[in-house]
């Protein structure tokens, strides 16, 4: 039994990374590795990171959110150059610092919370028969993961849920979490079994022989598919499994889950440990909500979340497990890119790579060229962002999707093309921005991976349509939306902040200039102004609804036009139609389909037509 920690680092990644001007270096030699010039790494200058990490005896790297960004970000739009190490790089990274744990003869975990699925297309661009991740997630279990859980998007599909118990959690030998999520088999009677998709909870002993208890949770969420079960975080704390993996106590208990950091579930999970361990060290590692945060529960427990797409976390622990000080913890946000990682591993372009990472990313490739992902629908002439620029304008992605892709995408072969209308969509199904360049496969599926359909409503009067946004975007209506739909905007970090703190920024050594851009992150744990392991000027951030629409046609309030909205919002179109009006009561019978056309697709048409 341990009976002391000394100072722990925490990283976490996620594949991102941004951009800064100062002492820069390059985010790769052209000419280091001619094997893999088939991956084009931007050539920009990125500003590494301004300090060592903090070494201490129990140390972790955590990575949450990939949603199969497992090549990086390969535009030159700012702060993208700073997201551009691939997972191969990560796992270069990981290999160097496995050995400098062992030179310094300290632990180093390493850790993932869930959400691999949904989100590019090395991920979604998969063939018709095949499951959605199936082979990306083959290059993420080449990793040394020590723990691994479950994310919602694990869970939409009961198809992508059972190829991760069937093909994927075997390959973690016990240390894929599911405490709370089950999934529907047919047993060895070939009867049908409720069992967790992966293991409840885990013990296990680190190299330098700390005790850690482990639990992998996911949030109360209520969109999972049929055949897959999530129960309530507040009931899993008094099933009898619950209590006897925590009736011993660890040298720490290592929580992870698929849980934001800041609110939610992880306080009933602390405060049943503390209930009957009041001082042991809690480690927590969340994710979800695809942000930079740190939230400290008590003197003697942090949480950490690391962003989204792979980014990074650090945090530091000293305390003495039987002792009632305080525990310090210091945890550090790296930003995702070869720069970061030769700094922290004092390694060169020349020496940084390993055999292993590099067949990593020839490995994604081979993937990518065989999903096509390269293939060329047009080159767009200016970025549209989800949240750099105001909506709307010319420069919102929502603005120039709902406005102008949508209708064009519709229009086409479509016999209602003469009937005006207006469309509704969710903001939110928007993933990611529309860079500047070419606009290929891989862009389409990671802006817009989902393929829901477009129905619509016919001869709804233009005075009751034109009222159907506003009322939707509500405070109110807002608030009664599943609270798990309204964190999937592409930029989930609140860069607003008020004037003084930006003028303080801005005057930091090494900041200044577009090429400075990044994220800037001010979190509730100690030391919150100082938490980012490079620094930048933050991004432009404006606020986006939850709802958006198209320009309302030219026509008098009382002429028939047809309500457009994704299949997702057929009962709160309805909903909201029948609290605007009395004369008619609209059903689900009143609902067709307005077009074949699939909202991944509509991307795609626009750009070969207008991009050429």
């Amino acid at each position: 039994m341990i009976s002391k920690f000394t100072p722990a680092i925490l990283l976490g990644l996620a594949l991102c990374s941004t951009a800064c001007a100062g002492d820069h270096l390059h985010a790769r030699d052209s000419h280091a590795h001619e094997h893999l010039e088939r991956r084009e790494y931007p050539q920009v200058p990125l500003t590494p990171p301004h300090r060592p990490l903090v070494w201490g005896d129990l140390n972790v790297i955590h990575t949450t959110d990939t949603h199969g960004w497992l090549l990086g970000h390969q535009k030159t739009s700012w702060a993208e150059p700073y997201y551009s190490g691939d997972l191969g790089d990560f796992a270069s990274f990981v290999t160097h610092m496995k050995q400098i744990a062992l030179h310094k003869d300290v632990d180093l975990l390493l850790i993932d919370t869930g959400d691999l699925h949904d989100g590019t297309g090395l991920s979604d661009g998969y063939p018709p028969g095949d499951v959605d991740a199936h082979e990306s997630n083959k290059f993420v279990g080449r990793l040394p993961y020590d723990l691994m859980t479950i994310g919602n998007h694990e869970l939409y599909v009961y198809a992508d849920t059972y190829d991760m118990y069937t093909n994927f959690v075997p390959h973690l030998a016990g240390r894929y979490l599911t405490s709370n999520v089950n999934i529907t088999v047919f047993n060895s009677d070939g009867k049908p079994e409720s069992v967790p998709v992966g293991n409840r909870y885990t013990k296990f002993i680190t190299r330098k022989g700390r005790r850690i208890t482990s639990l992998g949770v996911m949030f109360d969420f209520t969109g999972n598919t049929v055949n897959t079960t999530v129960q309530a975080v507040s009931d899993m704390v008094k099933e009898q499994w619950f209590v006897e993996a925590i009736a011993e106590e660890p040298d720490a208990f290592v929580l992870i889950g698929h849980i934001p950091v800041s609110y939610g579930s992880w306080p009933t999970v602390v405060n049943a440990v503390r209930a009957v361990h009041p001082l042991t060290p809690i480690l927590i590692f969340g994710g979800h909500t695809h942000i930079r945060d740190c939230r400290q529960y008590d003197g003697r427990s942090m949480g950490l979340e690391s962003g989204r797409y792979m980014e990074t976390i650090g945090a530091d622990l000293d305390a003495a497990k039987h002792n009632h000080d305080n525990v310090t913890f210091t945890r550090r946000y790296l930003d995702q890119n070869r720069v970061t990682y030769e700094y922290h591993t004092r390694t060169s372009n020349r020496t940084f790579d390993t055999f292993h990472g590099r067949s990593i990313t020839h490995g994604l490739q081979e993937l990518a060229a065989r999903f096509n992902l390269s293939y060329l629908y047009g080159t767009a002439d200016q970025d549209y962002t989800l949240t750099y620029h105001p909506y709307p304008s010319n420069g919102s992605l929502v603005s120039f999707f709902v406005e102008n892709a949508i209708p064009y995408a519709l229009a086409i072969n479509n016999t209602r093309d003469s009937i005006p209308n207006i469309i509704i969509i969710d903001s939110w199904a928007l993933r990611f921005d529309l860079l500047k360049g070419s606009f290929t496969k891989n862009d389409q599926l990671t802006i817009m991976p989902y393929q829901d359909s477009f129905l619509y409503i016919a001869n709804v009067t233009s005075g009751i349509a034109n009222q159907l946004l506003p009322a939707m975007n509500k405070p109110m209506a807002i608030q009664k939306r599943d609270e798990t739909q309204a964190v999937f905007s592409s930029h989930e970090i609140d860069d607003t902040r008020d004037s003084a703190w930006l003028e303080e920024i801005d005057g930091r050594p090494g900041v200044g200039g577009q090429a400075s851009f990044g994220y800037v992150t001010r979190d509730s744990c100690p030391d919150a102004d100082n938490a980012d392991d490079t620094l930048h000027t933050p991004l432009p951030h404006y606020p986006v609804p939850l709802y958006s629409g198209s320009n309302p046609p030219n026509v008098t309030a009382d002429t028939p036009i047809d309500v457009i909205f994704l299949d997702s919002l057929g009962k709160e179109i309805i909903a909201v139609l029948n609290s605007l009006q009395n004369d008619k009561t609209y059903t689900m019978a009143d609902v067709s389909l307005y077009s074949p056309t699939l909202t991944s697709d509509i991307l795609g048409l626009y750009a070969q037509a207008m991009w050429n």
